[in-house]
């Protein structure tokens, strides 16, 4: 007879039935709140699974919210509007807030994986690997004879022309051509072993 009358009411009156059973949930009635519980656990989930769409975590965020229902019942107030409509609005926020934190982990995610597909620049290798290369063309230019090495260093370490060059050596301009040209082939063959 009970259960009847509490059917009767469900279909007619949902709203004003949850309304005094959040109430009681917020005196801390377990029975109200088993009650409140079977009367808005669908349209929650329902709600939330519109928003989450994600069967499994829609269902953990309606539990979630139910929690919470519980915890936050004293803060209803009756008199700004239905306990539906409150219960409603929690979930709905709830259901945001985790559509919004599953996409900022995405995004971090993303984040993550382009950082990892660009090796980190290292400025200790970098420089020990140019202060070997460096060494290895100061030995090839010790191969080199005293002119060559000397015409060499002047046109590409000093920033000489070939006609300043030969200026400088006090030698034909032709001279100093057949020096540079026979000088950076050497020098090609030396390094030949960096590349």
């Amino acid at each position: 007879m009970e259960r009847a009358g509490r059917a009767r009411r469900r279909r007619g009156g949902s709203r004003v039935e949850a309304d005094e059973l959040l109430v009681l949930v917020a005196g801390g009635d377990q029975k109200a709140f088993e009650e409140l519980y079977g009367l808005v656990s669908g349209p929650v989930f329902g709600l939330v699974r519109r928003v989450v769409r994600d069967p499994a975590q829609s269902e953990e965020v309606a539990q979630e919210v139910l929690l919470e229902l519980w915890r936050s019942a004293p803060r209803f107030d009756p008199g700004r509007g239905s306990a539906l409509s409150w219960i409603l609005t929690l979930a709905h926020r709830r259901a945001v807030d985790r559509v919004r934190s599953a996409r900022a982990a995405g995004e971090r995610e993303q984040r993550e994986a382009r950082r990892a597909h660009h090796p980190a620049f290292d400025q200790v290798v970098e420089e020990v690997e140019a202060g070997l290369e460096r060494e290895w063309v100061r030995r090839c230019l010790d191969r080199l004879t005293a002119l060559q090495r000397q015409s060499v260093t002047l046109a590409y370490y000093d920033g000489y022309t070939y006609r300043e060059v030969a200026e400088r050596l006090s030698l034909p301009l032709g001279t100093v051509k057949t020096r540079m040209r026979d000088g950076l082939t050497r020098l090609r063959e030396c390094l030949g072993g960096v590349a």
